[in-house]
């Protein structure tokens, strides 16, 4: 697989698998049934008192900050469907996320799907695929996509990601494929990788980048049309002060994950309760209210664009954007 990527490119590989999305949902792989119990926490059955709860971690790279109440309802919605507690945290780093999902302390995540590469090829993978979001929005064709848009200030003179030269760009996490990971590789892409830019600032959050930019604090960052999508809907923040220089993409969307380490039974029901949302109304109902249209199964190969960017990074030698 690695040789394949190498040899076809970044975006001839991301052109085929936008096509293959487009004819079909992706199929999520078998998982290994030889996971430990965990007493109590069955598909349908009723909660169990003693039983500890479930623990999920969800990063900023899936949703507006100004929306988590609204996954959390969605988590909530899992949890009822199936007799057990969720206990829901966010604003964490994304390091800070996988750390938690590699030693057990979280069993589920609605994560970047760079930190989820990262964790499934471990030499003992530490996160298996739930499924990924579908949108409403025409701009995503009924796909589970999204794009990496550059954003600068409405009123900036910067026509083209060349008009940035000696500018001062602005990013939410190292980890971030948004905000990092993709933007990185279009800049080795172009002969930019080493010096474009004349300052870069870490933000931590994709809704404090489109602040920046808006306030002129920093005059670019690559953002995740997500959150740019739903801030703009809602008339949040300051996204309505921000346009959109260029897009890399499409993209697979972010995923849901969960721990290897949760019995397989268990994880085979959040799964169908997560992909039969849209067939009831309560779920529906909010699904609605996240613009999310359904979520669909993903397999692992989806994400190997994510991986040939890193990979494209390393033979170049670029660790960092500098």
């Amino acid at each position: 697989m690695r040789a394949y990527l190498k040899s076809l490119g970044v975006w001839g590989f991301l052109g085929a698998l936008v096509g293959a999305t487009a004819i079909g949902v992706f199929l999520i792989e078998p998982t290994d049934a030889r996971t430990p119990e965990r007493p109590g926490l069955v598909a349908g059955a009723a909660p169990v008192k003693d039983a500890r709860p479930m623990r999920m971690v969800m990063s900023g790279a899936f949703v507006s900050e100004s929306g988590v109440n609204l996954y959390e309802e969605i988590v909530q919605y899992l949890a009822r469907k199936n007799g057990i507690t969720i206990e829901v945290t966010t604003g964490l780093a994304y390091s800070t996320i996988n750390s938690m999902l590699q030693t057990g302390a979280v069993e589920l995540g609605f994560i970047c799907g760079f930190p989820y590469t990262m964790l499934r090829d471990e030499p003992t993978p530490r996160a298996e695929l739930v499924g990924a979001p579908i949108m409403t929005y025409p701009r995503y064709g009924g796909r589970p996509v999204y794009f990496a848009d550059l954003v600068v200030r409405n009123e900036s003179p910067y026509h083209s990601l060349d008009d940035l030269r000696g500018r001062t760009l602005v990013y939410n996490d190292e980890r971030s494929h948004t905000g990092y990971n993709a933007p990185r590789h279009r800049l080795i892409e172009r002969g930019f990788a080493s010096g474009f830019f004349s300052k870069i600032v870490r933000s931590g959050s994709h809704e404090e980048s489109i602040r920046m930019v808006a306030t002129g604090e920093a005059d670019a960052s690559w953002v995740d049309s997500l959150v740019l999508d739903y801030d703009r809907e809602k008339r949040i923040g300051r996204a309505g002060e921000v346009r959109v220089l260029e897009s890399l993409g499409p993209m697979t969307v972010s995923p849901v994950v969960v721990s290897p380490d949760l019995p397989a039974e268990l994880r085979a029901a959040l799964q169908r309760t997560l992909l039969g949302m849209h067939q009831e109304p309560e779920g529906k109902r909010l699904l609605d209210a996240a613009f999310i249209a359904r979520f669909v199964k993903v397999e692992d190969a989806a994400y190997d664009d994510h991986r040939l960017m890193k990979i494209t990074a390393e033979k170049a030698g670029i660790a960092a954007i500098r």
